[in-house]
């Protein structure tokens, strides 16, 4: 395997711990793994953590991002970025946000699930409600394990849902897709409609998997990552 860091960037109503199973398979080929800690505050907020990750590191970078954490990682423009791969995740257009993305297909059943808390700065965290976390977000993941994960979400600030993106790195970027066919966050065809737009080197579609990948199914998702890896670092 070719010497590159592999940069993972988690979504709303997760965290880093997510990509383990990722990052484990990942290490096998012996490449360097960070799992960004993305704030999900801020579209502007959020891209300038990650940037910040990114520029601290020598060498090439493949930026990878699940969920919102796409939007992130789209945002991003620096020679070090070789590739990008998109599990499960928004990838927006200049002046697009993820909640007109989401909505732009039907199929989404998020909104009738998530628990808004206010906060005292006037803009409100979403998080999906407990009992419907399963089904919402990890349905084939053990009850179990989703409901240990519905504990330890992170939520996804209104900000973020509404902040506008900026002129997309996709656009001069190799790009990877992986996605679930029975995701209720982001409709299939919202999926399908990125990647082509993207003009997606691959697009792996899994069938009867839900949103949460990086979790449910990570050997899937680190061979997309490896196929980017073994391609565009040279």
């Amino acid at each position: 395997m070719r010497t590159a860091t592999v940069v993972l960037v988690h979504g709303a109503f997760a965290e880093s711990a997510s990509w383990n199973g990722v990052i484990s398979r990942l290490r096998d080929h012996d490449l360097t793994v960070i799992a960004a800690a993305n704030p999900l505050r801020s579209v502007e907020g959020d891209t300038d953590v990650v940037r910040g990750v990114v520029s601290s590191i020598d060498g090439p970078v493949v930026l990878v991002g699940h969920s919102y954490g796409g939007q992130v990682i789209s945002q991003i423009h620096d020679p070090k970025i070789k590739a990008l791969v998109y599990v499960a995740a928004f990838a927006p257009e200049s002046g697009e946000s993820i909640g007109e993305l989401g909505a732009k297909y039907p199929g989404s059943t998020l909104g009738e699930t998530l628990n808004p808390v206010p906060l005292i700065d006037g803009s409100t965290d979403l998080y999906i409600q407990r009992d419907k976390y399963h089904r919402q977000f990890a349905a084939d993941l053990p009850a179990d394990q989703a409901e240990l994960d519905a504990v330890t979400q992170r939520p996804l600030n209104d900000r973020a849902v509404n902040g506008k993106s900026g002129a997309p790195n996709w656009k001069n970027l190799p790009s990877w897709f992986i996605f679930a066919d029975a995701d209720y966050t982001i409709p299939v065809a919202a999926h399908r409609f990125m990647a082509q737009r993207a003009g997606a080197r691959d697009t792996v579609e899994i069938a009867g998997a839900a949103h949460a990948l990086p979790a449910s199914q990570p050997a899937a998702v680190a061979e997309v990552v490896l196929a980017a890896v073994e391609t565009t670092i040279r």
